[in-house]
């Protein structure tokens, strides 16, 4: 008989403890971990995410069946199959705590029809909020986004993109604001009757007199002023006017890349003593020089046939895809939109940056960011070349809540003034 024979369990233990094949779990390497922090108690606030429109342009805003918690069946039913970048899913993943739900409508010049889109837009924002109360909480201020945040939700706010939407009217302005839109991009890729576009022929020369009180009634409101999409003159102009911080919900450093959705540095060194931020889009035309200078061969090739072979567009097809198998797309890649991070950091400082990544917007992200869950991949990134986990707190969310903190303190200190009552065309005085 033998004394203390270990038992069938003490040896199945031992024999595992000794066995080489155990899975171990994967050490973190040191940059992932400072990423991995900084967003767990920090998590990404981001400016501009336009899942609103996919709805508009794929359901026609009929929700009550869209399932938002997984979006990846939904390339199905697009005439090109593409896949929705955004779900409740993907934005666990990507680490979002608080979201700008852009409720853009395209530019308009029929400008009554502009406001009504815009309304339906919020509605059904508000109404896609609504459906998952698990995972999304509507907010209008930074101390509630703080909350829905600590409590596990995905923080949803509204963004307006355009200022065509208000229909050229303050009283409009103030009514959206009542609806609880926080922020309005002062143009899209026109102008407005008031205000320089960046990406058209300039009208005004920046913003006009009205131009500069939307900016004013927009700060007497509480209201962010976005500036992306805006002309060189239209940022200016608004930084002279603005007396609380402003924001480029989704825009890159022009001097990286020179498209002029970009911020210039000329801007990019007001935003320190104004107290704004640069949300940093991930749209690789934005990001990539090569890819910039790529696409503008590619259009002006595509012009040359199209004027060389009229009728023929068989002949054009296939003449272009010789052309793009012969010079295919430069990748853009995560490393490009950490650039612009870095450029904007010599010239402002970190405190000047934020994530405006513009899923739901564009074809795709760079390569390993195709889509909402890229977030930690970029901070990752960042932690590589030094940011230390303040820094990538900052970035992730502590600085747009800071900007919205501002810009309340503003209002709330102007609160006794009356409502600006200014006309964009003033009736003429009777003789």
């Amino acid at each position: 008989m033998q004394l203390f024979a270990p038992s069938r369990l003490a040896l199945a233990a031992a024999f595992l403890l000794a066995s080489p094949l155990v899975a171990q779990e994967a050490p973190v390497d040191p940059a992932t971990a400072t990423a991995n922090a900084a967003l767990e108690v920090a998590p990404i606030f981001d400016g501009h995410n336009d899942v609103p429109n996919q709805l508009r342009a794929r359901v026609a805003n009929q929700i009550n069946a869209f399932d938002f918690e997984d979006t990846t069946h939904t390339g199905e039913a697009h005439p090109q199959g593409a896949v929705m970048q955004t779900d409740l899913a993907r934005l666990r993943q990507g680490k979002v705590g608080a979201q700008f739900w852009s409720v853009y409508v395209p530019s308009n010049p029929d400008e009554p029809e502009a406001v009504q889109e815009v309304i339906e837009q919020i509605d059904v924002t508000k109404r896609l909020i609504a459906r998952y109360p698990d995972a999304l909480r509507f907010a209008t201020t930074a101390d509630q986004v703080e909350r829905a945040m600590a409590d596990g939700k995905v923080a949803s706010l509204l963004g307006m993109e355009g200022g065509h939407s208000i229909g050229s009217s303050l009283g409009v302005l103030r009514q959206l604001h009542a609806l609880g839109a926080r922020y309005m991009t002062l143009t899209h890729n026109s102008n407005t009757p008031w205000a320089d576009a960046g990406t058209d022929n300039p009208v005004h020369g920046g913003l006009s007199a009205f131009g500069m009180d939307v900016v004013r009634e927009m700060n007497r409101l509480g209201m962010l002023v976005d500036l992306s999409h805006v002309s060189e003159a239209t940022m200016m102009d608004a930084l002279d006017v603005a007396k609380a911080p402003v924001i480029f919900s989704h825009s890159g450093a022009r001097a990286v890349n020179g498209h002029p959705r970009n911020v210039p540095d000329s801007v990019l060194a007001r935003l320190p003593e104004n107290g704004g931020i640069v949300m940093v889009v991930a749209l690789p035309g934005f990001l990539n020089e090569a890819r910039r200078q790529w696409f503008a061969k590619r259009s002006a090739e595509e012009a040359r046939l199209k004027a060389l072979f009229q009728g023929q567009p068989e002949t054009v097809t296939t003449t272009m895809a010789a052309w793009d198998k012969a010079n295919p797309e430069p990748a853009t890649t995560i490393k490009h939109m950490a650039d612009h991070i870095d450029h904007i950091r010599k010239v402002a400082g970190v405190e000047s940056i934020g994530i405006g990544g513009d899923f739901d917007g564009m074809p795709s992200g760079p390569v390993g960011f195709e889509d909402v869950r890229g977030y930690p991949l970029l901070f990752a990134e960042l932690a590589k070349r030094g940011y230390s986990q303040a820094e990538l707190e900052m970035i992730a969310s502590r600085n747009a809540l800071r900007v919205m903190r501002a810009a309340e303190a503003y209002a709330a200190q102007v609160a006794s003034e009356p409502p600006i009552e200014t006309l964009i065309n003033p009736p003429a005085k009777p003789e």
